[in-house]
């Protein structure tokens, strides 16, 4: 009856996956009414700005202004405009951005090519026209000549791998013909929605080939399908719940829910234990039903504690303002309350299938003096207590060492990074940003204090002052605004001159030139830079890296050349900007959420003993794991990004679990004894048997998902080195340094009324 109850459960969850939505959209990581969002679309709404550019970059190493190049320039130029989603009336290229010239006191805004070249000296006076105009100078074509650009903006619902492939569909037959020309796709919507197609396909390729190699190694350790199978099957109806209820509640799956499965899976081997116990039970009693029933009413209390305590602290991400914080959180809580559920019904029911002649030859070296694994674990037990002073010793240096090592800790996101350096999206930012001014791209909106401030020439020389300062930075590879429209003008109507490209002295004549280049040119080349009443201005600043902590370079620079500039007051907006800020809000928020998890973890597992020195000594492991991993993470110079936030909660699902097990069987076993047994005796009995199923646990886990350091994505890499570092490293820690502290703190641990 459980188990066909459970299937049927299961399915009506299952039946919700068709249903799944995604959304990999780093905005919606905050909520909609975020100052930054808000900012954001108010700024871009006001300057008729676009959130989403795919960069088109185009390289001939011989240079891109040959009559061949420049042919597929403009074809492709033509196709991708009327591609399904792009904002075709803005893309901007050789063949669309205007050149502004003058003939007399005539003005005139012309495609900066109309046709393709075809003789030497039409070339040449196309590249007069790039190299004249500081607009197009490591926009639209690079200083040397080699690298141009096709900008192609995207409609806000529109998907920019979808978008991405269509183009690449277009250049593919372009790059055959032997010219010499490579093509790269970069951007943040290409970035962002290739990731978010390629996770699900990693997570469905390598979730099962982690679960194939733990299902191997279970087989291995117990010898028979049954306990293999009871694992497998509740880590899936865990998994199953816990998505489909998110999937059926409406809630789209976003990156870091994506990677509940692996969580899940994770805290499910929490049945290895009820396994390794029940085989001991078993070789004892030689009775199936009552060693089932003895096993869950020795492991069973441990188990409550784990699961409730690791629930409780995951819903603790819930109480954030970021959503796909609280989604994860929440998630993974139900998961774990699931596996709670799973732990008391459908374990011991797989359980009770097997035979017991079948259980008696798989059974036979369970006891401690026959198992091999058993032995080395008392011996490991009985040199941690001999050697409890080291022990301590050596684990205070480890402390030490990685809070220096914590100390280098660098908070900083970068989706483009999240791709191994030799993925196609990652050289194409890389060529692109070395080539140009960069694919990153934030807005500066200069406020001056009233209408019609922005034609004032005092006015345009801070501007101009706050951009060549930016551009001084390695970080910063362009800015353009509404003053290089302005100087670009002036020096067209002076007949070319280049010492007239400067900003005029009177406020007259600016008016006049912007009047002027309005009525020529197209409407966006002014709206872009300028608002209508004149009062507010805006910068675009295009950076040469998707670091947050650039962004956070280039803030600094703002502030210090604003404070040094009078009125003119500088916000920021744009998608690195947006970047800054989530990665601020929502790292920060998760780490600050992760500490405050931690202390609920400590509190609930000093209720859970009924003691605040029992619960200080189970906090002991997550304390030092954590630090160990953080400092490993500080020395190696891994930035703390989105998937080492995401991993560090899991921490407390593992040496939380580790922790509580141990020592609520090692006060089971001083209960039973009666008495005041030998400490030794007790703590060497803890590490050989209980021990065992964490050492089953952890190695387990640690096998199955080291295989994700074959996958195509990073986060993917981080997720599988770092979850086996985890599982390792609380296990050792749980066995090893759990032994000593108990020993050297005896008097402290076990005075009357505290061991109970």
């Amino acid at each position: 009856m459980v188990i066909w109850a459970v299937v049927v459960l299961s399915l009506l969850f299952g039946s919700q996956f068709p249903r799944a939505k995604t959304d990999t959209d780093p905005k919606h990581m905050l909520p909609a009414t975020s100052p930054v969002r808000v900012n954001n679309d108010k700024v871009e709404e006001r300057f008729e700005l676009h959130a989403d550019w795919i960069v088109l970059g185009i390289v001939n190493e011989s240079g891109v202004l040959n009559r061949n190049t420049l042919s597929k320039i403009a074809r492709i130029t033509d196709e991708v405009m009327d591609v399904p989603g792009v904002v075709g009336h803005d893309v901007v290229s050789f063949t669309t951005a205007d050149n502004v010239s003058a003939k007399k006191q005539d003005l005139y805004a012309r495609p900066l090519m109309e046709t393709v070249p075809t003789t030497s000296g039409e070339t040449a006076a196309l590249r007069k026209s790039l190299y004249e105009n500081p607009m197009f100078v490591d926009r639209l074509i690079s200083k040397d000549g080699t690298t141009t650009a096709i900008y192609i903006p995207i409609e806000k619902t529109a998907n920019g791998k979808v978008i991405a492939d269509r183009i690449r569909g277009l250049f593919d037959k372009e790059a055959r013909d032997g010219n010499g020309d490579r093509f790269y796709l970069a951007g943040d919507p290409v970035a962002r929605d290739t990731f978010g197609a390629q996770m699900f396909k990693q997570m469905a390729v390598f979730s099962p080939i982690a679960g194939m190699v733990m299902f191997v190694a279970l087989l291995l350790m117990f010898g028979s399908l049954i306990p293999v199978m009871a694992y497998m099957a509740v880590a899936m109806v865990c998994v199953i719940w816990a998505m489909g209820g998110t999937i059926g509640l409406g809630i789209p799956i976003h990156i870091m829910s994506s990677m509940s499965p692996v969580f899940l899976m994770a805290i499910s081997t929490d049945t290895v234990h009820i396994f390794n116990e029940f085989y001991f039970r078993f070789k004892e009693t030689g009775d199936r039903e009552s060693a089932i029933l003895d096993t869950m009413r020795v492991v069973g209390r441990p188990l409550i504690y784990t699961d409730l305590t690791t629930a409780a602290g995951f819903a603790c991400l819930a109480a954030g303002h970021i959503i796909p914080v609280s989604v994860f959180g929440l998630l993974v809580a139900f998961g774990t309350l699931v596996l709670l559920l799973m732990s008391f019904t459908l374990t011991p029911a797989l359980l009770s299938l097997l035979k017991p002649d079948r259980l008696k030859a798989l059974t036979a070296h369970e006891e401690l003096a026959e198992s091999r694994t058993s032995r080395w674990l008392d011996w490991l037990a009985r040199w941690s207590i001999c050697r409890s002073k080291t022990v301590a010793i050596v684990g205070a240096l480890l402390v030490v060492v990685s809070l220096v090592g914590i100390q280098r800790i660098r908070v900083n996101n970068n989706m483009v990074e999240w791709f191994k350096p030799q993925s196609d999206v990652r050289v194409a930012d890389k060529v692109i940003n070395q080539k140009l001014g960069g694919t990153a791209t934030a807005y500066l909106v200069a406020a001056g204090d009233k209408e019609g401030a922005i034609k004032r020439p005092d006015t345009l020389r801070r501007i101009e002052r706050l951009q060549r300062e930016l551009e001084k930075s390695p970080l910063v590879g362009k800015t353009t605004s509404i003053v290089d429209v302005v100087k670009r003008v002036n020096r067209v109507m002076h007949g070319d001159d280049p010492k007239y490209e400067v900003i005029p002295d009177s406020e007259n004549v600016v008016a006049q030139y912007l009047l002027l280049f309005s009525m020529v040119g197209k409407p966006r080349d002014l709206n872009n830079f300028v608002d209508y009443p004149m009062r507010q201005a805006n910068v675009w600043v295009q950076m040469k890296t998707w670091d947050a902590v650039a962004m956070q370079t280039v803030m600094k620079q703002i502030s210090h050349s604003a404070a040094a500039d009078g009125p003119l007051r500088i916000r920021p907006a744009g998608t690195a900007y947006f970047n800054l800020v989530w990665n601020n809000e929502v790292l920060w928020g998760m780490l600050y959420g992760f500490i405050l998890s931690c202390v609920l973890v400590l509190v609930l597992m000093a209720l859970c003993f009924r003691s605040l020195r029992w619960g200080l000594v189970a906090g002991l492991p997550l304390l030092f794991t954590i630090v160990v991993i953080y400092g490993f993470v500080g020395f190696v110079g891994k930035d703390f990004d989105m998937p080492i936030s995401v991993l560090s909660t899991l921490s407390l699902g593992l040496a939380t679990d580790f922790a509580i097990h141990f020592i609520g069987r090692f006060r089971q076993r001083r209960a039973e004894l009666g008495g005041n047994p030998p400490l030794d005796e007790v703590l060497t009995w803890t590490v050989a048997r209980p021990g065992k199923g964490i050492v089953r646990n952890a190695i387990v886990f640690a096998l199955g998902f080291s295989v994700m350091v074959f996958a195509a994505l990073t986060p993917y890499i981080t997720v599988g080195l770092f979850m086996a570092a985890i599982m390792l490293l609380s296990a050792f820690t749980t066995l090893v340094y759990l032994p000593a502290l108990i020993k050297l703190w005896q008097r402290f641990l076990l005075r009357k009324g505290y061991e109970q």
